[in-house]
């Protein structure tokens, strides 16, 4: 987006904020530091999709980072798959890559950060209302392969529901940020209006970053500093959406620009220059009579290309254009008799991508990937217990494109029929009205996924993994059976879940070590070869959290007096255990055994966060060859955080503070490729985790 626009929205929202809190006096406001929400799949009247997970409000302010998986790493089964500050993917339960599917309102986010981990997701959480995390049967609404889970971002671009009223009306929020790390200087805004009928909405966000300090020091192009070399970034976005609302439902339309230029950090002079131009149209129908409740329409297509610049040198440059339609019908709740309803959803979802490469460094072919879908989704409740089901059927077509090297890059086009199946069922113990007592779930799934371009038509060398990669046009599907059963339980204020999980594959997608001597032409610089390979292997974990209330209020462990706020103590803790089992290895880039305790005190206008987050040493890596694993050593963060609240008629501000690593701690990833698998940047060489840092925030909203 242009920098005047983005200046201009950002000018406009706080001009208007502004103005409403010079007009009333400031009242100081009652609240709490909101936090994440984790919730078991229901067994009562509940929504017919419930994420497991979900981050929003204030809790989401303080924990936004530069990235996705920035943002969500340490929630409970989830890390990052971080490739420095720029770059991060969710990893859940061990599963990275293909097996967590990103979507952004529920549509496809159609960019290239699968392909390789310097690749950055071109969603910022800047911008982003609600993220979601779904797991279980749900899933299959949206893809077979998400066999780790489904990240949903939300916004607000497109108006799902009524905000004002028939007069018309006028909301908004802006955001400053600065410090931390990496020296951010970011800032964005939003602005809706409309009535009734119309809803128009604008937003911008520009972000820049410095190189990451962290605990050590590193050197940079014959300086040695305490920073990551080549970690800077420059990102700047925005988004206009109007919609039309009537009696029964909406039809809206929204456009997207984002834009970053970052450091690949490998790579002392390497940058990505990325922009993404997304198109999204949605509506729905609603009370359509006896069977359907709803009919919903989406619509996207997505411009992405992005250039890696050597310098001033253009090198390898990447262009993906691609569509996605889904079509989903929501039919109405019948109830069978004795307490008995069922509800569920049936759909269409269709999606095409074209993927162009050129460059030296270009490691895949052209390609072009269709697919088409149908799901189905159906869940029986009764007064005490919900039973889900669901299925999905797809036909891929995935084809290797002409690219100017017919030798090395053939084509070929290659079909799959992947078939996936989920049930599962939810028993609540609950007996009075206030829901304390236990819930208790499991489901069961058996999934296929469909191989990608990359890992079919690969060939060539991979800057980001220090490897020259080989493709095998002869995988199969992705053949994975995964089991979880979880209880949940509630007294009061307190709350506690513990979930475990398996998952076993008779053909998982993986990377090994292989003789590449037939393509040495293609390999001057004699890098270990890869290629990929169908093994078999094993996931098994656990995830589990808890809430406290020790002070303030009824039920408090300590004690019942509220007069100086109230304290909950919250407690995390994940593990899982990953294993290829053919060649009798772990499975590389695996989170080791994590813990973690807050204690979070809210008193009127104030909220306060103070803990520590303890990972274990990870010595269950991969010995397979020159790029053998990295074993990790364990370490402790102690972070801290603080919030003030105030209100001025409708405006609400917020300041905040974030305090992260406060001993300043040096510590590695064992999720990082930069960590694993480059043989080049493994400790001590690799950029280690951000040291101590402050950052501090500003956030209007009216």
């Amino acid at each position: 987006m242009h920098p005047f626009f983005m200046r201009t929205a950002t000018a406009a929202a706080i001009f208007v904020m502004l103005g409403q809190f010079s007009r009333e006096a400031c009242a100081q406001a009652t609240t709490s530091l909101d936090e994440v929400t984790i919730t078991s799949r229901t067994a009562d009247r509940a929504p017919l999709i419930a994420p497991t997970q979900q981050l929003s409000g204030a809790a989401l302010t303080q924990r936004q980072g530069s990235t996705l998986g920035e943002t969500l790493d340490n929630l409970p089964g989830i890390a990052n798959s971080s490739f420095g500050p720029n770059v991060g993917r969710p990893v859940i339960h061990g599963l990275d890559g293909e097996r967590v599917l990103l979507l952004q309102n529920g549509g496809a986010n159609m960019d290239v950060s699968g392909l390789s981990f310097d690749h950055a997701v071109p969603i910022d959480p800047l911008t982003t209302e609600r993220i979601e995390v779904l797991q279980g049967p749900e899933t299959l609404l949206y893809g077979g392969g998400a066999m780790g889970g489904v990240v949903n971002v939300i916004d607000n671009r497109i108006s799902r529901e009524r905000a004002f009223e028939r007069e018309g009306g006028v909301m908004g929020k802006a955001e400053l940020r600065t410090g931390g790390a990496a020296r951010e200087r970011s800032n964005g805004a939003m602005v809706e209006t409309g009535n009734d009928r119309f809803a128009l909405h604008v937003d911008a966000f520009d972000r820049g970053t410095q190189n990451l300090q962290v605990p050590k020091d590193m050197a940079c192009r014959g300086i040695t500093q305490g920073r990551v070399c080549n970690s800077a970034s420059a990102t700047q976005g925005g988004a206009v959406g109007g919609t039309l609302l009537f009696d029964q439902g909406y039809l809206g339309f929204a456009t997207s620009d984002y834009r970053s230029n970052y450091g690949t950090v490998a790579e002392p002079t390497v940058t990505i220059d990325m922009r993404r131009l997304h198109h999204q149209l949605e509506g729905e129908l609603r009370e359509l009579g006896p069977v359907l409740q709803a009919l919903k329409f989406q619509w996207g297509r997505t411009n992405y290309t992005h250039t890696e610049w050597d310098g001033a040198v253009a090198g390898t440059r990447f262009d993906n254009v691609g569509h996605d339609v889904r079509v989903e019908a929501r039919q109405r709740a019948q109830t069978l008799g004795r307490g008995l309803q069922l509800d569920g959803v049936v759909g269409l979802q269709s999606e095409a991508n074209r993927l162009a490469t050129q460059g030296s460094e270009a490691f895949v072919p052209a390609s072009l990937t269709q697919s088409t879908a149908l799901f189905g989704y159906q869940a029986l409740k009764t007064d005490v217990a919900q039973f889900n089901a669901a299925v999905r059927t797809e036909s891929v077509s995935v084809q290797s494109m002409a690219n100017g090297d017919a030798v090395r890059f053939p084509e070929s086009n290659k079909q799959f029929q992947p078939l996936s199946v989920a049930v599962g069922a939810a028993r609540n113990w609950r007996e009075d009205e206030a829901q304390n007592g236990w819930q208790t779930s499991s489901h069961v799934s058996w999934r296929q996924r469909a191989p990608k371009d990359y890992e079919l038509f690969a060939k060539g060398p991979h800057a980001a993994t220090g490897t020259f990669e080989v493709g095998n046009s002869n995988l199969g599907l992705e053949k994975g059976t995964q089991l979880d059963a979880g209880a949940q339980w509630q007294g009061g204020p307190h709350k506690a879940g513990l979930t475990a999980y398996t998952a076993r594959f008779g053909n998982y997608l993986s990377l090994q070590p292989a003789d590449v001597g037939a393509f040495s032409a293609y390999n001057p610089d004699h890098l270990p070869g890869y290629q990929y390979q169908g093994v078999q292997a094993r996931f098994v974990g656990l995830e589990s959290n808890a809430k406290l209330r020790m002070v303030g209020g009824q039920q408090a462990l300590w004690s019942a007096n509220a007069a100086h706020g109230a304290m909950d103590l919250e407690l995390r803790g994940d593990v899982v255990r990953a294993d290829d089992l053919t060649h009798n290895q772990p499975m590389p880039r695996i989170a080791p055994m994590r813990v973690g305790t807050d204690a979070v005190w809210t008193y009127h206008a104030w909220g306060a966060r103070f803990g520590f987050t303890h990972a274990a040493a990870q010595n269950r890596v991969p010995d397979n060859g020159p790029q053998a694993g990295v074993t990790t050593q364990s370490y402790t963060m102690w972070n801290a955080g603080v919030n003030y609240h105030t209100r001025a008629a409708q405006t609400n501000w917020m300041l905040f503070a974030k305090l992260d690593n406060l001993t300043n701690k040096l510590a590695y990833s064992s999720t990082s490729v930069l960590t694993q698998t480059m043989a080049t940047n493994t400790p001590p060489n690799a950029p280690p985790l951000a040291g101590r840092s402050l950052k501090l925030g500003l956030q209007v909203s009216f």
